[in-house]
């Protein structure tokens, strides 16, 4: 099983620098704007379900440059949470629980003055994993999820912009489960380049 685990580890690794390869080579970019160019970030993220709290990386590319004082970018984000529970889904006993998303996404802001607003709409895919005694409790899961965010940037340099983002992510087959949609509030830090 640790080995299952391990390669399906391995294969989203490579599909999420697959995606990031995909950002550079297919959206254009044009340099003549301040809000053009890449970023990378990272975030401490809370969720609303179990495991409750991870860390976060994105990366960002300007696009659409030629429009003033709006801000368009594409996003790569990956997100992990792992936490052990005393008790999940009311079985009363403890498990370990790991959660490994990862998606793309298009932003759309103001860029001007102090706070930059902005709101997004992506696609993902979320591999919730249990670890537990029982059998039952013992298993993993991947679901295809489409979200919805939107958050403050405050650029206190050019190129650093802290943050703090909500996002709600709604899974698609996974309706016959209590666990369907989440919702997160990111902190984190933008290094622009």
């Amino acid at each position: 099983m640790a080995m299952t685990l391990q390669i399906k580890t391995i294969r989203n690794t490579f599909a999420a620098l697959a995606t990031i390869l995909l950002m550079g080579l297919v959206v254009p970019v044009q340099q003549a704007h301040a809000v053009t160019g890449w970023g990378i970030g990272a975030s401490y993220e809370i969720r609303d379900a179990d495991p409750g709290k991870g860390f976060g990386l994105r990366l960002e590319r300007g696009i659409l440059s030629s429009v003033p004082m709006l801000d368009f970018k594409m996003r790569a984000h990956f997100s992990f949470f792992s936490d052990e529970v005393s008790s999940y889904r009311d079985a009363g006993l403890p498990a370990d629980l790991d959660v490994f998303d990862y998606g793309i996404a298009v932003t759309g802001g103001l860029g001007f003055g102090l706070l930059h607003p902005y709101v997004g709409l992506g696609l993902g895919q979320e591999r919730f994993t249990s670890e537990s005694e029982i059998q039952v409790l013992d298993f993993s899961e991947n679901s295809i999820y489409w979200n919805l965010y939107g958050g403050l940037r405050f650029p206190v340099l050019p190129a650093i912009s802290p943050f703090v983002e909500y996002r709600f992510t709604r899974l698609m087959g996974a309706d016959d489960f209590d666990y369907n949609h989440n919702s997160r509030i990111a902190f984190g830090v933008t290094l622009s380049f």
